[in-house]
């Protein structure tokens, strides 16, 4: 009896061991940045770098901008220059983006408490990311005002959906 449940007691540690040892793959991937004194200069450009693993490259993602801000912002939108570089690429592709912040009417869309809110805009649905390795997503505000006033923090968010066919 005692035998039986050394066994069954090291079977478990053995396949625990063996499952925390086997690379993790990549369901979601989310990561904000503060904005240094709640200003954002159109020289402070939060990077994130995001590795696949081969089988990771067999699915579609959704890729979001996480946006926090005060209730002083002073725009509806934000234009972000978002830079994406490539496992094996010596340089990113660019592409400008406008993320909505508030309706016509001012009222804010993400969710908030008292004078902050926060936003999960979407950037790119089923987004395919061909090739294992290191991904690397810049954002850069893209503004008239330099610094953004009242931006707090930037992020982003990819979420694997589906698998391709």
């Amino acid at each position: 009896m005692i035998r039986t449940t050394i066994s069954r007691s090291a079977c478990f540690a053995i396949s625990l061991l063996a499952f925390a040892c086997s690379p993790p793959k990549l369901d979601t991937f989310e990561k904000n940045r503060d904005i240094p004194q709640s200003n954002w200069d159109a020289s402070f450009k939060p990077a994130y770098e995001v590795t696949l693993a081969a089988e990771d490259t067999a699915f579609f993602y959704n890729l979001y901008v996480n946006v926090r801000h005060t209730d002083a912002y002073p725009y509806n939108n934000l234009w972000l220059i978002v830079s994406t570089q490539m496992p094996g690429d010596s340089l990113p592709q660019t592409r400008r983006v406008e993320l909505p912040l508030a309706d016509s009417y001012g009222k804010w869309l993400g969710s908030g408490l008292d004078d902050i809110f926060e936003h999960r805009i979407p950037i790119q649905q089923n987004a395919i990311l061909p090739r294992a390795g290191t991904y690397r997503f810049t954002f850069e505000q893209n503004m008239r005002q330099n610094p953004l006033p009242d931006m707090l923090s930037v992020g982003l968010r990819m979420e694997k959906t589906a698998p391709r066919k």
